[in-house]
């Protein structure tokens, strides 16, 4: 595979660059990328099903939409409005986690990590501009879909290149890179949100396209800060002796396949959020002191999912210090009883609703509050249970087999938000506790049933046993 050559400006590993933050020049460009990508990612998110349930699939405009009319009856049967606008979304999510996979094949056998990033940044940007043209929207979600699997999974990888394999800095540039994804995160509902619901929605959709865009310039005027992409030698791939799975690796490996449909299970009050919560939010909720922008919900609860990540790392540090910390699914067992108390409180919000009148912001800050607290101990917890248990043959392979559990959790979320319309609102939000009670009993027996092979990695095993 022919790959671009290092730039004279750049030597892989020089413990000496530490001109962004006592680290290489090249994380800065990186890092001001992806906060570009992952503000447009999640302009687009905190609009899709706003914009479709209050604008595009209504009579008199959906009508135009190219090809919604064969996949309303191949694909969504007898779906409209809301329904329709949920299923959609679902599908559209679910897929984000897959096209990586294929953006990461591309790169690997073809194109490389570079122009495979480029041409997914000019896909993404293309997405967002379609969106202007109502007709092209089923186009613009293809666009973007490939655009985000294109480029997702390639530009992480460039920012491990920077530093050599004794280079402590590592860490702490990734912890830096994740900064940058959540400020983004933040801002985005608060900029393309407002205008996309203020101004305009095309204004919103093309405010996520500029600054796509603008990551890719950045991109590109950062070249020559940024690591080579490594030979490949095929024939040394090919001899290389991979080591078999012995029995305790199998076991390790089933039960890690086992957990991901409970991951996928226990992880729907959270993936809600931008789906019919987010309808229901705009249409119940007294979003005053939101500046009546339903939006802003999504930068609440990015806040607080942050702030939370941070917490809960602290509390368990200082725990750590005088008692002994849990192990990886236990953390998962405590997480799962605050996300049940999370979809609780939007049980009572329901519940309590005034009659005419709009429901408080007490209940619903209160569930982003403790699903964060949730969040936090159940979705880097669980990606560090299987980093740390696959078989060292197949970790990649593993870890990507992890994110099938979002896959099936947003292509499940896209059936049951759009029972959101049919059922009372009490009972839709008794069906995600009851998914979260769900994990939680499953992470239980997990955790009586398989003990410490959810706890310590196959070679650890082997070393008791011996």
């Amino acid at each position: 595979m022919t790959v671009a050559e290092a730039t004279p400006d750049f030597e892989q590993g020089r413990d000496d660059d530490r001109a962004f933050l006592g680290h290489p020049k090249g994380l800065g460009f990186l890092g001001f990328t992806e906060a570009c990508e992952r503000f447009s990612y999640y302009s687009m998110q905190t609009l899709l099903v706003l914009y479709m349930v209050n604008y595009l699939l209504v009579p008199g405009r959906m009508e135009k939409v190219v090809g919604l009319d064969w996949l309303n009856a191949h694909v969504y049967p007898g779906l409209s409005g809301q329904p329709l606008a949920s299923a959609i979304f679902g599908t559209y999510t679910a897929l984000v986690y897959a096209t990586p996979i294929l953006g990461g094949i591309i790169a690997d056998k073809w194109l490389g990590r570079n122009v495979t990033l480029i041409v997914g940044g000019v896909l993404m940007a293309i997405g967002h501009f379609l969106m202007a043209i109502e007709p092209a929207f089923l186009f613009a979600l293809l666009a973007l879909l490939l655009g985000v699997g294109a480029f997702k999974g390639n530009i992480a990888t460039q920012v491990g290149g920077l530093y050599g394999p004794n280079d402590l800095r590592r860490a702490m540039a990734f912890q830096i890179f994740y900064i940058f994804i959540n400020a983004s995160v933040i801002i985005a509902p608060l900029i393309s949100g407002t205008l996309g619901q203020k101004v305009g929605w095309h204004y919103g959709f093309g405010c996520a396209g500029v600054v796509m865009v603008l990551g890719l310039v950045i991109y590109l005027s950062g070249q020559r800060y940024l690591p080579a992409e490594e030979r490949r030698e095929r024939a040394s791939n090919e001899s290389a002796v991979r080591e078999k799975l012995t029995k305790d690796d199998w076991v390790c490996l089933v039960s890690l396949l086992l957990l991901i449909p409970v991951l996928a299970i226990a992880l729907l009050t959270n993936q809600e959020i931008f789906n019919a919560y987010l309808v229901w939010g705009d249409q119940q909720f007294d979003l005053t002191l939101l500046n009546n922008t339903s939006s802003w919900l999504i930068t609440v609860d990015a806040t607080l999912s942050f702030s939370m990540l941070v917490a809960v790392a602290a509390f368990w540090k200082w725990w750590g210090k005088t008692r002994r910390e849990p192990d990886e699914i236990s953390k998962m067992i405590i997480g799962s009883v605050f996300t049940i108390a999370g979809g609780v409180c939007l049980f009572m919000a329901a519940l309590t609703q005034p009659a005419g009148g709009k429901i408080s912001l007490f209940w619903p800050i209160m569930f982003h509050l403790l699903n964060s607290i949730g969040f936090a101990h159940i979705l880097p917890i669980s990606l560090a249970l299987f980093s740390k248990i696959a078989p060292k043959q197949i970790t990649a392979t593993v870890i990507g087999l992890y994110y099938l559990a979002f896959f099936a959790a947003n292509a499940v979320v896209g059936y049951i938000g759009g029972l959101y319309s049919s059922l009372p609102t009490t009972t839709f939000w008794l069906i995600h506790i009851a998914s979260a009670s769900f994990g939680l009993v499953a992470f239980v027996i997990f955790k009586m049933v398989l003990g410490k092979r959810m706890t310590t990695g196959p070679r650890e095993q082997a070393a008791a046993l011996s």
